[in-house]
């Protein structure tokens, strides 16, 4: 806490040159004694820090001293400002707090680190949530961050997709993770480790005392978890696989509208379909019946599935359906 304090002491004398002990005291929410104690400190550190008395007086810098990011690059400022997500950090909570290091940051950098890492900000943006989604809302958000970060349990009335969809859970959350505009927590509860959708929680408190706080397990690594998490959900997901013919037309749309799987799977098992000028086939991963047939209609005529059999009678029946309705002759001119 008092190294913390030190620093920044510092660095509002480097942004704002020369200011009394009062001022500083109030800029840090401390007492006059503990800033003559802190300048004390870094005199003895060999910072070149002076003082002058009366009503004109304050501390100041030594003309031309700056502290420096010892080792920082531009290439390194330049990605440590594009990592920081205003969006997310607000949504956390901390976005005042981002805002406030960002400065200190920006204060200790020389000239022209600071330079490039305004650039970055000014040309860089991400915008995690997809076209037709804004992302995730929730009010519990900025709590389930605090339980985080202090390692407190918190109880929730969770919605699911099993019966019976409303549960109540204790949660140890070891952390959060923000995918696609989707926020997650990932937290023990009943002594298994699971993930969490945070909009999915209509109530919450958070637990005090003895009984609220835990401990995080020293060895969870939560990107390794996240990672098995997202393989082990895509190993689910396939269920089959299925022989399709594409034309030119439909191999170019398959790319834009079909999950990168079924692309990489095209462009590996891609051959000549010898029937049709053009045309290639292919052996490509399915989730259900259901979902494979929303995905092939998504390419209309220029797809065609010749197995697994069932798959190619639905989106058979499905076409001859869309044939009556655009040539029923009662619809209107």
């Amino acid at each position: 806490m008092r190294a913390s304090r030190l620093v920044s002491l510092l660095l509002l004398l480097q942004t704002r040159g020369r200011m009394t002990a009062r001022q500083l005291a109030d800029e840090l929410e401390v007492s006059v004694r503990t800033i003559y104690r802190d300048v004390e400190s870094l005199h003895e550190a060999g910072i070149p820090l002076y003082g002058d008395a009366g009503p004109a007086g304050g501390y100041q810098l030594l003309d031309g001293y700056r502290t420096r990011l010892t080792g920082l690059s531009g290439d390194e400022a330049e990605a440590m400002f594009l990592a920081a997500l205003p969006g997310p950090a607000a949504e956390l909570g901390l976005g005042s707090v981002m805002a406030a290091a960002q400065l200190k940051v920006k204060a200790a950098m020389p000239a022209e680190l600071a330079d490039r890492s305004g650039r970055i900000q000014q040309r860089f943006l991400l915008d995690a949530p997809g076209w037709y989604d804004d992302g995730d809302t929730s009010p519990f958000l900025p709590a389930v961050a605090d339980a985080v970060w202090n390692q407190r349990r918190i109880r929730v009335r969770y919605r699911r997709w099993t019966a019976p969809t409303e549960v109540e859970r204790t949660l140890a959350p070891y952390g959060i993770v923000l995918k696609t505009g989707k926020w997650y927590t990932v937290a023990e509860s009943a002594g298994r480790v699971n993930t969490f959708r945070v909009n999915q929680i209509l109530e919450l408190e958070a637990l005090d005392g003895a009984d609220g706080r835990f401990e995080r397990p020293a060895d969870f690594d939560l990107p390794g978890y996240w990672a098995r998490q997202v393989a082990e959900f895509r190993t689910r997901l396939v269920q089959g696989e299925a022989t399709i013919r594409l034309s030119p037309d439909g191999r170019r749309r398959l790319e834009e509208v079909m999950a990168s799987d079924v692309v990489n799977a095209v462009n590996t098992t891609a051959e000549d379909d010898g029937e049709r000028a053009g045309w290639v086939k292919a052996t490509v991963p399915i989730e259900s019946l259901t979902h494979a047939e929303g995905e092939f209609l998504k390419l209309g005529a220029g797809v065609e599935v010749l197995a697994p059999a069932a798959l190619r009678e639905r989106i058979a029946e499905t076409a001859a359906g869309l044939a009556r309705i655009y040539r029923d002759d009662t619809a209107p001119a």
